[in-house]
């Protein structure tokens, strides 16, 4: 799976080719969470409130690389790593 960030147990991924519009995948144990990248709605799925809170921190921090994230997995190029949240 194409992970681009980990922290505090969760593990975000953009997949290649992946449906509109753009987004990512958070994954905390057993639960999953697709967030719109333009204005971080959840798309669909779960998070429990706090790690929900620690993804969003960390994808308004990082919002611009995510983006050019997506672009490169439309483009099936390497995806950039992105900074964890510390």
């Amino acid at each position: 799976m194409p992970e681009i960030s980990r922290f505090f147990g969760i593990i975000i991924y953009i997949y290649y080719n992946d449906h509109q519009p753009p987004h990512f995948h958070a994954v905390y144990g057993e639960y999953e969470a697709l967030f719109l990248i333009e204005d971080l709605g959840i798309l669909s799925g779960y998070l429990p409130p706090r790690a929900f809170g620690l993804v969003t921190e960390w994808a308004i921090i990082h919002r611009l690389e995510i983006s050019k994230v997506w672009h490169q997995a439309t483009q099936y190029q390497k995806l950039d790593k992105i900074e964890p949240l510390k």
